[in-house]
């Protein structure tokens, strides 16, 4: 449900008069020529004058008088204010009428303009509303030159919506409105045709999806002319939602019902409390922070609850019951959301393998991940959000490894210990409605954060990668300096290969190949109890990881291709990264299958383990409250971020958010995670926003060259994720085979890729790939449009800078450095609101922190 004010700015209507005098020489590609005129910044719709329509006359002389197609256009762009279904009853007639005797195209072939409007005419005579001629209404659709030496058409008369943002004045391409006056007919006629492919018929209409052709007698009621029929056509098609629900439509029936449906919409007077409540609930909006709301304990998140109980029943039945079904959406995102977080769980797994020698394993990462995925899913505010054990986790727990064989203190009860302090200090933020603080964090602090931590991804498989070759890249090596022992063997294989002919010769299992050059020019190959490596298994492994990032975002992007169809282009995007995974597993494992590949360990073990905390001291229970608290902050950060950056204005996403609760919730996966001896998580970008994307339903429009896609809607619910880690705790039945299949590299190559396909949206890159670039080809952003080109690069030098520092701390291999890591995003908030100000102007640095693209 749209605010009044939301609909007000959503977009205007402008309807276009052409007459022309003399032969053009343009002609489009399919032979009509579009008005291209962009409006100016001072052609603001006002409505608050009575009469609905402002004329704008603008002469328009074709250059070069000379030339035998010269002539004369005159263009009047008049703006037409949207019907309001509230107030006018003409509407609700206008759409009755229209269903009476409804004409309706489906999947319409023709590709072309004027066979689209003969089709839509044919239907209006089949259907028996009145015969007309064809060729005499074609021509009063158009505006035809006439000539002998060229003929140009020009639509004479239509309605197009435009969208009023921050970035300008931006047409809305997929629909057109065709009106006309035509003197045979006894009465108005309405025909909507919804064409099978989007065509591009010239500027400002290069994803026509929509027809809407208004045919009316020329002297009429006022309240009956062919301008006000198109007024109540074109708001109802102005409505991005609206327009997604009639793809959908699988009959006439169902088409009129999304008709009748949206009337209704228009209809219904807006509740602005609901919003003033929204936004007092969400710590990023509402009224500046004051210092009482921290000691309301328990009003954010009892808030929180009373909003999110009456959606919970939805979170389970959208898009599963009721005509809007998304069953294929959902099997696709499961399978994505599985492999995206198992791969990083067996990564991180393996991580505090080394780290912690054991004690937190590939296994226990695996069922700790199900079992708070799970929980999370079922009970969180938030159930797009990913929760995950991140890099940042992983270090932290080798952190605590160290301290404990420094101090001999017991892991175990130690590692328990900081979690459940840390789980303390976690509710206790949430219940004091800490989470306000968001208020300070800025969209440009949120986006530097990201942006790190897709480089900390990227960082963690380069690191792998130079592990791997430093350990294996040179020439073979003999694995024992024992030289009786050594010639004994080479013996033993020299007999052997010559008592046996070149057809006989069978590869030895984890052997390497070494060229022998004895009597019988036989290859000889010395197993690996003497030859350490060879030099092709770091160049396999390189080889996995880039060519797992290249194929799966090479289908990650087919769905903007022209290859196939939509259907087929959207389940093959949705399922890039499972692909590519399987796809060079195999490779790697199977095909490759006398190389080594590096894989992780499993140990025989209890999962799960109780900590023994009468190991410690009161001291050491006291120590560990600092340490808590920094692991406090660093998750309140992350988990906070996170879901901001989820729920971020454009990805649309309607229920809401819960930021105390969420934080409760995560203090309490993090306490049972603490006392079975498993690793913490909280909620992890970017998969938290790539779930979302991956259940959008989005539409495309090109705006000066460049192609934006908007998102319609997103399917806010609970199954996904949910089946997702039920199936990740299948996969502990799957140690060590087949899981040990997926060789490291593969898992590099996954970091690497949800590290490129998160760069998607993030202004701070949109901004950085600006200084690569000369200035004809800058997109028309709201930055680029209204803030001076040297502040936008002085700003985004500056975030550069704020995120080389984050790197240069989070990534220094001083464990301990690492520790007050949180201390320094939480700096970056002050440098944000005190520092920059006084660099840049307010109002720039306020467009370019923009919420909206």
């Amino acid at each position: 449900m749209k605010t009044k004010k939301e609909a007000e700015e959503m977009s205007g209507v402008t309807v276009n008069h052409l007459a022309e005098d003399a032969p053009s020489s343009g002609r489009s590609k399919n032979g009509y020529v579009f008005q291209a005129m962009d409006l100016q910044d001072g052609e603001q719709e006002d409505c608050g004058k009575d009469s609905p329509i402002y004329d704008n006359q603008i002469q328009i002389s074709v250059s070069d008088a000379d030339d035998p197609g010269f002539g004369l256009l005159n263009t009047t762009r008049k703006y037409v204010k949207p019907m309001n279904f509230q107030e006018e009853v003409r509407a609700h007639r206008d759409l009755d009428s229209f269903l009476a005797q409804a004409s309706i195209l489906l999947d319409e072939k023709a590709a072309t303009l004027d066979e689209v409007l003969r089709r839509m005419l044919s239907r209006v005579a089949e259907d028996g509303h009145e015969s007309c001629d064809v060729d005499e209404v074609m021509n009063s659709l158009f505006t035809d030159a006439g000539g002998k030496e060229c003929n140009v058409h020009l639509l004479s008369e239509t309605i197009q919506g435009v969208t009023s943002t921050s970035t300008g004045i931006r047409y809305q391409q997929s629909w057109l409105c065709i009106l006309s006056n035509v003197r045979s007919l006894q009465r108005r006629h309405v025909c909507i045709a919804r064409l099978e492919r989007t065509q591009n018929w010239g500027v400002n209409c290069c994803e026509a999806r929509y027809v809407v052709l208004i045919l009316a007698p020329p002297r009429t009621k006022s309240t009956k002319t062919a301008i006000e029929l198109g007024r109540t056509f074109s708001t109802m098609f102005s409505d991005i939602s609206f327009r997604q629900k009639l793809l959908e439509a699988k009959t006439q029936e169902e088409f009129k019902q999304e008709l009748v449906f949206q009337r209704q919409q228009l209809s219904v007077a807006n509740d602005k409390p609901v919003e003033e409540e929204v936004e007092d609930s969400d710590p990023r909006r509402g009224k500046p922070i004051q210092c009482i709301e921290f000691f309301k304990c328990g009003k954010g998140v009892y808030s929180d609850l009373r909003r999110r109980l009456p959606l919970y029943p939805s979170d389970f039945t959208d898009g599963i019951i009721g005509k809007d079904r998304c069953l294929l959406k959902y099997t696709t995102t499961a399978i994505f959301l599985y492999i995206a977080i198992l791969l990083p769980a067996i990564a991180f797994g393996s991580l505090n393998d080394e780290s912690t020698r054991g004690e937190i394993d590939v296994q226990k990462t695996i069922v700790g991940q199900s079992i708070g995925g799970v929980i999370y899913s079922l009970f969180a505010g938030s159930p797009l959000v990913i929760p995950l054990t991140t890099a940042p986790l992983a270090i932290f727990i080798s952190v605590i490894r160290g301290i404990c064989d420094d101090y001999d203190l017991d892991f175990k009860a130690f590692y328990a210990c900081i979690g459940l302090w840390s789980s303390l200090f976690l509710i206790l933020g949430g219940l004091f409605n800490v989470s306000l603080l968001m208020k300070l964090f800025k969209r440009s602090t949120e986006e530097v954060i990201a942006l790190f931590i897709s480089v900390a991804f990227v960082g963690d498989a380069v690191k792998g990668t130079i592990k791997i070759f430093r350990h294996y890249y040179h020439g073979p090596t003999l694995a024992t300096t024992n030289s009786t022992l050594v010639l004994q063997q080479i013996t033993e294989i020299l007999e052997k290969a010559n008592n046996q002919t070149e057809n006989t010769i069978k590869h030895l299992n984890e052997t390497v190949s070494v060229l022998g050059n004895v009597e019988s020019h036989l290859n000889v190959f010395l197993p690996e109890t003497l030859v350490v490596c060879t030099r092709e298994r770091p160049v396999l492994c390189l080889l996995l990881m880039l060519g797992t990032l290249w194929f799966g975002y090479a289908l990650y992007l087919i769905k903007r291709s022209p290859y196939l169809n939509s259907t087929v282009r959207e389940v093959v995007s949705d399922c890039a990264l499972p692909i590519s995974v399987v796809i060079f597993s195999f490779i790697g494992s199977y095909l490759f299958l006398d190389i080594q590949l590096p894989v992780f360990s499993v140990h025989d073990g209890p999962i799960f383990n109780f900590p023994p905390f009468e190991k410690l001291s009161g001291m050491n229970t006291l120590s560990a409250v600092g340490l808590g608290f920094l692991l406090a902050l660093l998750i309140f950060i992350d988990q906070n971020i996170v879901i901001s950056l989820t729920h971020v204005p454009e990805h649309k996403l309607l229920k809401g958010t819960a930021f105390h609760w969420d934080l409760v919730l995560t203090g309490f996966i993090n306490i049972l995670m603490s006392c079975l001896g498993l690793p913490w998580m909280h909620a992890a970008f970017p998969h938290s926003s790539l779930h979302a994307r991956q259940l959008a339903k989005v539409e495309q429009h090109v705006e000066n060259g460049h192609l934006y896609t908007t998102i319609v809607s997103v399917k806010e619910q609970r199954l996904t994720s949910l089946v997702a880690n039920i199936l990740i705790g299948l996969s502990a039945f799957m140690l060590p085979l087949p899981l040990q299949w997926i060789p490291k590299p593969v898992l590099y190559g996954l970091f690497l890729y949800i590290a490129a396909t998160s760069l998607d949206g993030n202004q701070m890159v949109d901004r950085m790939a600006l200084l690569l670039k000369e200035q004809t080809s800058y997109p028309p952003t709201h930055y680029v449009r209204r803030v001076p080109q040297r502040k936008v690069h002085y700003f985004t030098g500056l975030q550069m800078i704020q995120l080389i520092i984050l790197c240069a701390f989070g990534m220094y291999p001083l464990p301990y450095m690492k520790m007050v890591f949180p201390l320094l995003m939480i700096l970056l908030v002050p440098i944000r609101t005190s520092l920059l100000p006084r660099m840049i102007d307010a109002k720039y640095l306020d467009i370019m922190d923009s919420q909206h693209m």
